[in-house]
């Protein structure tokens, strides 16, 4: 197994958690985590669609579209 060191972030949260946590406020944490990055990663969607002056029919394209590589057998 590789071992990495320890982000400082890593570092940072193991050290406001060094005691007990209970389960109600854990769940809490957890949500405002996972809804400031889900905010973060809407944030750039919506960047990259003005910028790139996407709409609706860009979107059903890229649904229809076969990207897929294709696989040829030897």
């Amino acid at each position: 197994m590789i071992q990495t060191p320890l982000t400082e972030p890593q570092l940072e949260l193991l050290r406001m958690f060094s005691h007990k946590v209970d389960d109600s406020n854990w769940i809490e944490i957890k949500k405002l985590i996972s809804d400031y990055f889900a905010k973060k990663v809407i944030n750039e969607a919506n960047r990259i669609w003005d910028e790139q002056n996407w709409d609706n029919q860009k979107i059903d394209s890229l649904l229809n579209a076969h990207l897929r590589t294709p696989y040829h057998k030897p």
